[in-house]
C-alpha cells in the first residue's frame, strides 16, 4: 500500500469544492487514466486522511462517492478496490470492398442548393483573435452562468433521478404551463396545451415543415431569410417562393401574385432575419386577413421576442391577432443558446401531428434542462436578466454603428436596429458579399454574407452584422477591419458606380 507521496493525491486549498470532492477527483482520474488499474487497493480512511491532514469523515465521504459511482468496491474486512470496468472492445480495421452507389442513393432534396451553401462557404479553422459580427447569440459574460446553475442544482437535489428521464412527448408540464404565463405577459394568448416543447427553434421550423409540405410543395419566405427554415424547406422538397419586401413587412402585392396554389408563409415580424425590419401593425393586420383569403397558414418566428431595445414596443404578434397562426418561439437568443429549447403554440387540428412527429424525431427534449428552465422562468430570473442585458445591448449597437459611421468607406447604408441584436447593410454597387465577407476575414472580423440568407443568391447583396457576441472595444475594432476590408475592394467596383455613391443611414 503506497503512502500520499506515492499516491500523487494533492488537496487544493485554492479549489471551491468541498475537500471529499477533491478526493473523489484526484482518485476517479487516476482510475479513469489506468494509474490505480482494476483491484487496486485504496489506503485505508483513517491512514488516508492522515496522509492528507483531512478530516477522516472527507475521506469515508469520498470513498462512499467512489463506490456508489462505481470506481471502487468495498469489502469489510479487506478494504477498498478498484474496481473492474466495462473491457474495451479490440479495434477492427474493414477490409476494402467496393463503394456503393451513393450518387444514386442520396435522395434530391437533401443535394438542394440552398442546403449545399453552408458547405460551399466553409472556411478554414478561425483565428483565436477573430472578432465575431456574424454570431447571433449572447456574450459570454452576458449569459447567466450563476443563476442557471441554482436553478440546475435545485432540480437535481429535488428532483434526483426524475429530472434525467424521459418527459412528455410535448415536454414538461409546469415548463409548458410557465411558457403559456410568459407568452401572456408578451401580449401572446396561449394556453398551455396549446404549447410543444421543442428542441430549439430549428426543430419547431422542422416539425411546421413536415406537418405541411410534400415534395414539390410552393411555400412562401421573404426573399431574405432565415438560412434554418430555407434548410429545412429545402430539405423536405419544397419550392421555396421569394415575397418581396418593403419597409412595413412583405409586400402584399407580391403575396397575392405568388400565393395561389402555396401552402403557408414563413415570416419573421419582428427583428427580421437578416434585415432587421419590424413589420408594421397595418401590415400585420392585412397579412391576417389575407392568410384566410389565400385559405393557408402564417409560420410566425418570434426569434427576438423580449429583444427589443428600444422603449418603444413592437406591434402585437401575429399570433395575438389570430389563433390560426403557428407561432414559434427560443430562449436561445435572449437567454442560453445551448439549452437548445424552444416551442411551437400551434392550432389545436395540428398539436397532435406535431406531437407525434416530435416523438418521432426525438422521444422528447432534454428533461433536466426543461426542469431548470421551468425553475429559472418560476423564480422570475428571466425577467431580471432582460432588465440587465437590454441596456447593455443598447449601448453595443449604438458603439457599433458610431464605429462603422467612422470607418466605412463611402456608399454604405444600414437600417438602425431596433427590435433585433443585428444591421443589415446592402451592398449595391458593385460589392461581392462573399468576397467581402472574405477578405474581412482575412483582416480578423466575421460577417456573415447575403449568398446565406437570400433565395436567389444573386439578388440583394448585403452584410449581416450582429453586436451581440462581442464587447464594445472589439466591436469597434471588427467595424475599422470590416471598413478596410471594404476599402480594398472598393477600387474593383466600375467607376461609373462609385461616383454616385452617398453617405447615408437609414
Amino acid at each position: 500500500m503506497l503512502n500520499r507521496r506515492q499516491l500523487g493525491i494533492q488537496l487544493d486549498p485554492r479549489r471551491p469544492e468541498p475537500l471529499y470532492r477533491q478526493v473523489f477527483d484526484q482518485v476517479a482520474e487516476r482510475v479513469r487514466s489506468g494509474t490505480f488499474p482494476a483491484g487496486y487497493r485504496l489506503p485505508p480512511t483513517r491512514q488516508l486522511a492522515i496522509e492528507l491532514g483531512a478530516h477522516r469523515n472527507t475521506v469515508v465521504r469520498a470513498y462512499a462517492d467512489l463506490e456508489s459511482s462505481g470506481f471502487v468496491v468495498s469489502t469489510v474486512g479487506r478494504g477498498t478496490f478498484v474496481a473492474r470496468t466495462v473491457a474495451d472492445a479490440p479495434l477492427r480495421v474493414p477490409g476494402d470492398r467496393p463503394e456503393l452507389p451513393w450518387s444514386s442513393l442520396i435522395a434530391p432534396a437533401a443535394l438542394s442548393e440552398p442546403l449545399g451553401r453552408s458547405n460551399r462557404l466553409k472556411r478554414a479553422a478561425m483565428r483565436d483573435d477573430l472578432i465575431h459580427l456574424g454570431r447571433m447569440h449572447p456574450a459570454d459574460d452576458l449569459i447567466p452562468v450563476d443563476l442557471f446553475r441554482r436553478c440546475v442544482e435545485h432540480v437535481l437535489r429535488t428532483r434526483g433521478a426524475r429530472s434525467l428521464g424521459y418527459t412528455p412527448r410535448e415536454g414538461v408540464p409546469a415548463l409548458r404551463a410557465l411558457i403559456a404565463d410568459d407568452l401572456a405577459r408578451q401580449g401572446v394568448p396561449a394556453l398551455p396545451e396549446d404549447v410543444i416543447v421543442t428542441s430549439g427553434s430549428q426543430q419547431a421550423i422542422d416539425l411546421v415543415v413536415r406537418a405541411l409540405v410534400s415534395p414539390s410543395d410552393r411555400f412562401l419566405v421573404d426573399a431574405l431569410t432565415y438560412p434554418g427554415a430555407m434548410n429545412a424547406l429545402a430539405g423536405a422538397g419544397a419550392t421555396l417562393c421569394a415575397v418581396a419586401n418593403d419597409d412595413e413587412g412583405p409586400s402584399m402585392a407580391s403575396l397575392t401574385r405568388l400565393g395561389p396554389g402555396a401552402k403557408g408563409y414563413y415570416a419573421m415580424p419582428s427583428g427580421h432575419n437578416p434585415t432587421g425590419i419590424t413589420m408594421s401593425a397595418r401590415r400585420r393586420e392585412a397579412l391576417i386577413d389575407w392568410s384566410h383569403q389565400a385559405g393557408f397558414p402564417l409560420v410566425e418566428d418570434d426569434f427576438s421576442a423580449d429583444l427589443s431595445i428600444e422603449d418603444e414596443a413592437p406591434p402585437p404578434a401575429l399570433r395575438a391577432l389570430d389563433r390560426q397562426v403557428i407561432y414559434i418561439g427560443s430562449f436561445s437568443k435572449k437567454l442560453i443558446p445551448a439549452l437548445r429549447l424552444g416551442f411551437v403554440v400551434a392550432p389545436p387540428a395540428l398539436q397532435p401531428v406535431l406531437a407525434a412527429l416530435k416523438q418521432a424525431l426525438d422521444v422528447g427534449s432534454s428533461a433536466l434542462m426543461q426542469y431548470a428552465l421551468a425553475e429559472f422562468l418560476e423564480r422570475g430570473y428571466l425577467r431580471a436578466h432582460l432588465g440587465r442585458i437590454l441596456p447593455e445591448y443598447r449601448a453595443r449597437r449604438d458603439a457599433l454603428e458610431a464605429a462603422l459611421r467612422l470607418h466605412l468607406p463611402p456608399g454604405i447604408q444600414w437600417r438602425r436596429s431596433v427590435g433585433a441584436l443585428h444591421l443589415w447593410l446592402p451592398l449595391a454597387n458593385g460589392y461581392n458579399p462573399e468576397e467581402v465577407a472574405d477578405e474581412a476575414r482575412r483582416r480578423g472580423v466575421m460577417v456573415s454574407p447575403s449568398t446565406l440568407y437570400a433565395v436567389d443568391p444573386r439578388e440583394q447583396p448585403g452584410l449581416r452584422l450582429t453586436f451581440c457576441a462581442e464587447p464594445v472595444a472589439r466591436l469597434q475594432e471588427g467595424a475599422r477591419r470590416l471598413g478596410k476590408a471594404l476599402s480594398v475592394l472598393a477600387p474593383r467596383r466600375p467607376a461609373a458606380l462609385r461616383s454616385h455613391e452617398q453617405v447615408e443611414m437609414v
